[in-house]
């Protein structure tokens, strides 16, 4: 795997002595509709005060989010999308921080690359129209995602006959359209898309096969499945109820391979995972285990 991976102003080290302490990436939707927080941080006062904060608990990545992706959920219009990310991402660049626009069209990409974003996290893998262009020139790092359907339709008979195989598939063929291109393997990272066109059972085979997915691929894995359905469906909890199998689920993908967890509670999940990497490494200070 790629010793390295690069997002803008920041290079991130996968190797070494602190391999296993994966970079945590906090969920910020200026949406009014998101599934999970949808509406409390559209104003830019509480979106700043929550990157903050998310800053403070230990992320070092936070993925700005101006488009619902739920099941169901409908596209925005451009200029909608551009509204409402534009102004958190140019209040947010002073922090010291790596910044994820967490997009599909590429307008919205190169906007918000000319405004400094270090990541461009992509549900559609890249695939529309004019996307690759949109990123080729820059150094942001690459989120490559996979997704069966549209956000409107992709819950309603999702089917494979090997997910994980499937997935991998479509994840490589991506990666070698994006490398054909021109785009760096340093700069790229994948995501299975854990709720993107998956059943529940679908969804735990993805993340029982990270570390698969991770060896062939050669690249790091994203997970995000922080108060998704799957974690509703084993813990019977609802949305609001979900952190601690959230952090259960976040502590599996790690252990699995993954390097990057997208997460809504970072505080609760930092402490997770500084204890997990204390019993991986019996020689480390747990009072100096940092993430």
């Amino acid at each position: 795997m790629n010793k390295q991976l690069q997002c803008g102003r920041f290079s991130f080290e996968l190797s070494g002595p602190d391999s296993l302490r994966p970079i945590v990436m906090g969920i910020l939707n200026v949406t009014p509709d998101s599934f999970s927080d949808g509406g409390r941080y559209q104003g830019l006062e509480f979106a700043l005060g929550r990157a903050e904060d998310m800053i403070r608990d230990g992320a070092t990545m936070i993925d700005i989010g101006g488009e619902s992706t739920r099941p169901g959920a409908p596209s925005v219009p451009v200029e909608e999308e551009l509204r409402r990310v534009m102004p958190a991402l140019y209040a947010l660049k002073t922090l010291d921080v790596a910044l994820s626009v967490d997009t599909c069209k590429p307008q919205v990409m190169r906007e918000a690359l000319i405004a400094g974003a270090d990541m461009i996290n992509d549900i559609n893998g890249f695939r529309a129209p004019g996307a690759l262009e949109a990123v080729l020139d820059s150094d942001c790092g690459l989120c490559v995602m996979h997704m069966q359907a549209t956000p409107e339709t992709m819950q309603q008979a999702p089917q494979y006959g090997d997910v994980v195989g499937e997935v991998i598939a479509f994840l490589r063929e991506r990666v070698d359209a994006m490398t054909a291109a021109g785009v760096e393997r340093s700069r790229i990272c994948v995501d299975p898309g854990f709720g993107f066109g998956k059943t529940v059972e679908h969804n735990y085979a993805l993340l029982h096969g990270l570390r698969r997915m991770r060896d062939e691929l050669d690249l790091p894995v994203l997970a995000g499945m922080s108060r998704k359905s799957m974690i509703g469906a084993v813990t019977g909890r609802p949305l609001e109820a979900r952190m601690p199998g959230s952090i259960g689920a976040a502590l599996a993908a790690v252990a699995h391979g993954a390097r990057i967890v997208r997460v809504h509670d970072v505080a609760e999940t930092v402490d997770a995972l500084k204890v997990w990497h204390a019993a991986m490494n019996p020689g480390a200070s747990a009072s100096a285990a940092t993430v």
